[in-house]
C-alpha cells in the first residue's frame, strides 16, 4: 500500500467535510484505533460513511436521533470484509479523538491518524480486518516514521474517562503479531 500526499491509493475515497488543518509544525506521531457500528452492533451498511459525511438519514433508526448535529470523522474505516475507506487526508486533522491526551500532550487530533474498525467492544474483529489494519499500519509508518510501535494506541488509552474502544474484543497481541508477519 502506498500513501501519496496523505491519501492511500488502495482505499476507496469518501471525503468528509469534518476536518481541518493540523497546527503549524504539528508532526504526525500517533495512531489511534477505534471502533464504530451504526446502528450499534449492526454491520455491512453505509451508515458510517453517511455519518462521517454529515448525511446520516436520522429517520432510519431511533439511535440516529442521538447523533443529530454531531460532526466527526476518521482518516480510515476498515469494514468487516477488510475493505478500506478513507475520509480525510493523513496530512489533515480528522475529528476522531475528541478531548484526549497522550504522554501529557492534549488534543490528539492535532498529531494523530485515526482508524475506525467496523465493530464493537465485545464482538470479535475479523481476520480480514486485522490483515488490512496491519498492512495499513505499516504504510502509515513508512510515510510517517514517528508513528512507532509504542505510539499505536486505542481510543480508550487517550480518553480513558470517556471511551472504551477498540474494546476487550480487540486482540492487541494478535495485531502486533500480524505487524511482524507482514513486515
Amino acid at each position: 500500500m502506498n500513501i501519496v500526499d496523505g491519501w492511500l491509493a488502495e482505499a476507496k475515497k469518501v471525503p468528509s467535510p469534518n476536518f481541518n488543518q493540523r497546527p503549524l509544525n504539528a508532526t504526525v506521531n500517533l495512531l489511534v484505533i477505534h471502533n464504530i457500528s451504526l446502528p450499534p452492533e449492526q454491520f455491512d451498511n453505509s451508515y458510517i460513511e453517511q455519518f462521517f459525511q454529515n448525511q446520516l438519514p436520522t429517520g432510519d433508526h431511533p439511535y440516529f436521533e442521538t447523533l443529530i448535529g454531531v460532526e466527526v470523522s476518521s482518516h480510515f474505516l476498515i469494514k468487516r470484509d477488510g475493505k478500506l475507506i478513507q475520509f480525510v487526508s493523513c496530512n489533515d486533522r480528522a475529528w476522531h479523538a475528541g478531548k484526549s491526551s497522550f504522554c501529557g500532550v492534549e488534543n490528539c487530533n492535532d498529531f494523530s491518524i485515526g482508524i475506525e474498525l467496523e465493530g464493537t467492544d465485545t464482538q470479535a474483529y475479523t481476520e480480514a480486518q486485522y490483515a488490512s489494519l496491519a498492512e495499513l499500519t505499516q504504510s502509515i509508518q513508512v510515510s510517517y516514521p514517528e508513528v512507532t510501535s509504542d505510539r499505536i494506541v486505542g481510543h480508550c488509552d487517550i480518553a480513558p474517562d470517556r471511551k472504551t474502544d477498540p474494546g476487550e474484543s480487540f486482540d492487541w497481541q494478535y495485531y502486533r503479531k500480524c505487524l511482524t508477519r507482514t513486515a
